[in-house]
């Protein structure tokens, strides 16, 4: 080795050593008989010293050093005279006998520090340099160290990690799939998988009755915080189990990873049904840090000659307590959030609970206090509350409720990234209709099983049939979901009956899985979590990307290496490709 010791690692007990280091230059100060040099590598920073009384030339190649460039130093651990307690190496330095300069570095493009004044497109094109800094690379530390438990806690219950195939078949149903040529077989494409799910399926029917991987997957879709055109999965399935069995399991996991990794005693996951979920919160992964829960009103509203309650299919509200002293400036700025496109409301009621026990509202033409008390009633406000109130279609207005219960958790500070609050949502509704194609599709995928009760259902009332289906949330964002499979033959050409393949169609695409299941497949089910998704939980990230070691940015590209790429006409010659652009 090059070096005896890592630069994070030298305390007071380390006195009288000599000792070799080897890393990156931080920083330099040159007081004129004496420099300091601060050395960085992935461990931590210690100090150099070099003396212009001990040694000329070794103070004077000292102060030739820029920052980033790569030095090998040796010299004797001494007890600073100025410490630093802040920092773990703070009481010491190293006074340097020799300095040789492994590598000189250019001017990095920004300030490889913890607070840069790099932009992200910047620091992007120079992603390797970025991860210096020790924010992002305190991301991928963590990012270890959660693999790492994952494989300790599954290997202690006898899971088996088994990695399947990257080049695989494409299938219609789903996200959009990325597709690569192949030149021993032209005009023939394989596709690059959006999750291993067939083949964990496979697996069971295998008799590997516990299996995980920790995989990469891909999906060409558009990009947003949490989502990258490949991202990582903890892939999971077990046979002969019910999903209580997945459940205990998998929520043993997550408990399992909040404590080895943040320390945090994560309590037990409550349980919410998807209908539900809907009704309180707007939405099947809702943010239960925060209570603010709906409030249906029809009945309070309705027949007081107010056309836009009184048209409504739904009128619902919230209670943001402690807001009666919201402004008119600031209740102009909810409107003006809700009526954005992206949540596209056409307008916002509001009534104040005030402290004198008095009830007002913007919408005072038409109720009386009396009929504004039965609103706070319903919403049960207290003195110095504020009531938000939107209308609409049902599905519609409830997202739309939704996002402004987000805006308030927000802005009352409700959201905070240092608490945990986890929740399973189960039984959510096996198909989903599409008004584009008029058809029918899998909300999760064309695998999951029906509750036994329902499967009369997928005949006479397919929409209202419920899925063996649960998604795990924490803090607003969903971070896994599973199912119990369907492992019938039967069953399955059902489900893709359903989905509107035809029996020819279904073969085609899933012939191998379903002739798998004729050879004695068992009752098997499965989840899989977003490891990303956690990981950037776990570091109080907003977006996925900080805690992946080479992103790709908004438009799916790679700035460092440039890619996606034009490729040259020999490789498309080769692969009977002809570009139409």
């Amino acid at each position: 080795m090059l070096r005896t010791t890592t630069c994070g690692a030298l305390t007071i007990d380390n006195l009288g050593e000599n000792v070799i280091l080897c890393g990156w230059v931080q920083k330099s100060r040159d007081l004129g008989g004496m420099t300091f040099i601060d050395i960085r590598d992935r461990y931590g920073i210690a100090q150099l010293v070099f003396n212009m009384d001990d040694n000329r030339e070794l103070c004077e190649a000292a102060r030739s050093l820029g920052r980033e460039f790569v030095i090998k130093a040796s010299g004797l651990v001494v007890e600073r005279s100025n410490k630093n307690l802040k920092m773990p190496t703070g009481e010491v330095e190293i006074k340097i006998t020799a300095l040789e300069i492994l590598n000189a570095s250019k001017i990095p493009p920004f300030l490889i520090d913890d607070e840069t004044d790099g932009g992200d497109d910047l620091r992007m094109k120079y992603r390797y340099l970025d991860l210096r800094r020790n924010p992002v690379r305190n991301n991928m530390v963590l990012r270890h160290r959660m693999a790492q438990s994952v494989r300790r806690y599954l290997d202690a219950l006898d899971f088996i990690e088994v990695e399947t195939p990257v080049l695989i078949k494409s299938t219609p149903e789903g996200a959009r799939d990325f597709v690569v040529p192949s030149r021993m077989n032209a005009g023939e494409f394989y596709a690059l998988p959006q999750s291993p799910q067939t083949f964990k399926q496979l697996l069971m029917v295998s008799g590997f009755d516990r299996y995980f991987q920790i995989v990469k997957c891909f999906r060409d879709e558009d990009l947003r915080a949490d989502r990258q055109p490949e991202f990582t999965q903890i892939d999971c399935e077990m046979s002969f189990i019910e999903q209580e069995d997945i459940l205990n399991t998998f929520e043993g996991l997550i408990r399992t990873l909040f404590k080895e990794v943040k320390n945090f005693d994560l309590p037990e996951v409550p349980r919410m049904q998807y209908a539900d979920a809907m009704r309180w919160y707007g939405s099947d992964k809702p943010d239960t840090r925060f209570d603010m829960r709906f409030v249906e009103l029809n009945e309070q509203t309705k027949g007081k000659n107010f056309p836009v309650f009184d048209n409504a299919e739904l009128v619902i509200g919230i209670n943001a307590k402690g807001c009666a002293h919201y402004t008119r400036k600031q209740m102009d700025e909810l409107t003006d959030f809700i009526k954005r496109p992206q949540i596209g409301a056409t307008g916002l009621i509001y009534a104040r609970h005030n402290e004198d026990g008095s009830v007002k509202s913007s919408v005072d033409k038409f109720y009386s206090e009396e009929d504004l008390k039965k609103w706070s009633e319903a919403l049960q406000t207290q003195p110095g509350d504020l009531m938000l109130i939107m209308a609409g279609v049902k599905d519609k207005v409830r997202k739309q409720l939704s996002e402004l219960r987000l805006e308030m958790g927000g802005r009352l500070g409700l959201r905070d990234k240092n608490v945990f609050s986890a929740l399973w949502v189960l039984d959510f509704p096996l198909l989903e209709w599409d008004e584009e194609s008029e058809r029918y599709h899998a909300m999760h995928h064309p695998f999951t099983s029906p509750k036994p009760e329902d499967i009369a259902l997928l005949d006479t009332d397919p929409g209202e049939v419920r899925a063996n289906a649960y998604d795990m949330v924490v803090n607003g964002t969903e971070i896994g979901g599973g199912s119990i499979r369907i492992h019938d033959r039967t069953l399955q050409a059902l489900m893709f009956k359903h989905l509107g393949f035809s029996a020819e169609e279904a073969q085609k695409q899933f012939g191998f899985l379903m002739d798998a299941f004729e050879f004695g497949a068992p009752p098997h089910g499965g989840i899989a979590f977003g490891f990303d998704r956690l990981c950037s939980i776990f570091a109080g990230l907003d977006s996925i990307r900080d805690v992946i070691a080479f992103p790709k940015n908004n438009s799916g590209r790679d700035v460092m290496i440039d890619s996606p790429s034009t490729i040259d006409e020999k490789q498309l010659k080769e692969l009977k490709i002809k570009s139409s652009l």
